[in-house]
């Protein structure tokens, strides 16, 4: 024991000398772990010395941290401190801090026991490690609830909630020693009051026990269904309640003066019982909300489903109960300080505490999953690949979804071809400059999203899609979705439409030409005749008209073979002229400068 007393008012952390103390005392079997007899051995002489440090110091340092270096805080501390660093690296037994911490608890004032249960709070997160939470639950329990049965439950009402705090954060959700499965109620929690009017009152005494009379029904609901004369009973009293709260409204500066908010130190969860106050009770809003709270959670109770049919309220009952929960409601709305949002926050309330009757009800299932074990495959055998009924794994869902609804497939929902400006949508507001949409996220960098916009245009518009062998993607979209500025880069300019329409029109007068030729008897000129006439009529001289004219008036008409050479060689001439023409036409369409006002008439 002495070796521990040195142990405590060492400085520095437990972990630098706690194990080498244990060992010290015990000499134990196992140089890092005690065994049963040991374990016990080393329990009774913690239990001792802290006996005697409790009964030795003056006033208790319970609660305060142990930083390395102090030498100045408390002898316990620092001795608990040493033992949940030898708990929960498994030197010694688990349970053995919760049996000190149960000790210390039982030997202490009140007074003292806040301080210690603040060492409990700030070490909650180690006592709550599975490995120590398993071996001290039970007792960690055992010690709240003594702890809670000492306090008083009128004037300890904040260490009360702290202790019952802790027990919810400590214990897990689905904890059955915390819930009350069979909902049985706390009907020894009676309310006393004045039976007999005391002398000179000023209030009417027979409200006075009718209103606290009400708070037999509050502790026992169940009784309300068992028996039909105490649900009359407590009807009417509660109508003649409703009846004076309507008929005495609170005024907003009264809300304002008797604040539940600006009195919280002074609040108490149980009101006196005085004849005398009853005056100053009616006009606290607080007190009006206690008693109208009740109401609702005792018609919460009563309309809660999944009870028997014995438990069942009746017609009459359930039309009564919501015709007064409708009052209820009203006059709290009414009660200041804001009437309304306190309503709202009781409903929510009340609300949630719907899903924890249904999940007492159903057995208190535990709220966490386990993982799924996975199955240890032996080594060298081969892992069979599950084998589906139409290849795969998503083909065989979607057969089986057919099969649980055959109109799925005719659903005319099911497939649906898209219009082609709502597809193109996305793609015109990524051109858009004031969009701001960078590169690297344009719809045209998806490969599926532009071959499903292709097809989409092969089908729907041609002239869009046209286009794409031009200007790439982007004219694809639909002219009417672009602003301005970008819809004119993919009009296509008038210029260009004329000298395509110029050069089609070339081609097909020479293609006119050359099926002219073919039906002239071309093969009756011989190559003297042809040369000569190309030459008179690309190069024509006055000799020449001279001479034609001379022979017309020399001779009359010229004989059937001059005519027909002679229509021959204009012929050929008109082809030759066609032909240098269409060679210009070529070279100008070639240098992208053609003049539209360029002569395509034959030469001569």
């Amino acid at each position: 024991m002495e070796v521990f007393r040195r142990a405590i008012l060492q400085p520095g952390p437990p972990e630098s000398f706690a194990l080498q103390t244990v060992q010290q005392v015990i000499k134990p079997q196992k140089q890092t772990k005690l065994v049963q007899d040991e374990n016990q051995l080393l329990e009774n002489i913690l239990r001792t010395l802290l006996q005697e440090l409790v009964s030795g110091e003056q006033i208790m340092q319970y609660g305060q941290s142990i930083d390395d270096g102090e030498t100045t805080q408390g002898h316990i501390p620092r001795l608990l401190d040493i033992v949940l660093y030898l708990c929960e690296n498994e030197h010694i037994e688990g349970g053995m801090i919760f049996q000190l911490l149960e000790d210390l608890t039982e030997m202490s004032t009140m007074r003292n026991c806040k301080d210690v249960f603040g060492y409990i709070e700030s070490k909650q997160d180690i006592l709550g490690k599975p490995e120590l939470f398993a071996r001290g639950k039970l007792v960690m329990l055992r010690t709240c609830n003594q702890l809670l049965r000492r306090l008083s439950k009128a004037n300890d009402v904040v260490f009360c909630g702290r202790i019952l705090m802790f027990l919810a954060h400590f214990f897990p959700l689905s904890e059955r020693s915390a819930v009350n499965i069979k909902g049985v109620f706390n009907t020894s929690n009676e309310t006393k009051y004045e039976k007999d009017p005391p002398d000179g009152i000023s209030i009417d005494f027979n409200f006075y026990k009718t209103f606290w009379s009400l708070q037999e029904h509050f502790c026992n609901p169940p009784s309300l269904t068992l028996a039909p004369t105490k649900w009359k009973k407590f009807t009417s009293g509660l109508m003649v309640v409703l009846n004076t709260f309507e008929a005495q409204p609170l005024s907003d500066e009264e809300g304002d003066a008797n604040s539940l908010e600006e009195e919280a130190a002074n609040f108490s969860i149980k009101y006196l019982t005085s004849s005398k106050l009853m005056g100053l009770e009616l006009k606290d809003p607080s007190f009006r909300r206690h008693i109208l709270v009740q109401c609702l959670i005792l018609f919460d109770y009563l309309k809660a489903p999944g009870k028997s049919e014995k438990d069942l309220p009746s017609d009459s009952m359930k039309e009564e109960i919501k015709s007064c929960e409708e009052r209820v409601k009203k006059l709290l709305e009414m009660t200041p300080p804001k009437g309304e949002n306190f309503l709202h926050k009781i409903e929510h309330i009340l609300e949630r505490e719907k899903n924890w009757v249904w999940w007492k009800r159903d057995g208190c299932p535990p709220f966490e999953k386990q993982p799924a074990e996975k199955k240890v495959v032996q080594e060298g055998a081969k892992k069979r690949r599950p084998r589906w009924r139409m290849g795969n794994k998503e083909l065989s869902q979607l057969w089986k979804w057919a099969d649980q609804n055959p109109n799925a497939l005719t659903d005319p929902q099911r497939v649906r071809t898209p219009a082609i400006t709502d597809y193109w949508k996305p793609l015109a507001d990524d051109m858009d400059p004031a969009a701001g949409i960078e590169a690297e996220y344009h719809h045209k960098n998806n490969r599926v999203y532009c071959w499903k916009g292709l097809r989409f245009s092969a089908r729907q518009d041609l002239e869009g899609f046209s286009r794409f062998t031009e200007f790439g993607i982007e004219g694809v979209v639909p002219l009417e979705l672009l602003t301005p500025e970008e819809r004119s880069k993919y009009q296509a300019k008038p210029n260009d439409k004329s000298k395509r329409a110029k050069k089609e029109e070339t081609k097909g007068a020479a293609h006119q030409v050359e099926e002219n030729q073919i039906a002239t008897a071309a093969n009756e000129i011989d190559g003297e005749g042809i040369r000569a006439v190309l030459e008179a009529s690309v190069t024509p001289t006055d000799t020449d008209a001279t001479v034609a004219t001379g022979d017309m008036s020399q001779g009359g008409s010229p004989i059937p073979d001059e005519h027909q050479k002679q229509s021959s060689d204009t012929d050929l001439g008109q082809e030759a002229g066609q032909m240098e023409a269409d060679a210009e036409v070529d070279a100008g369409m070639i240098d992208g400068g053609m003049d539209t006002e360029v002569d395509l008439d034959p030469v001569g």
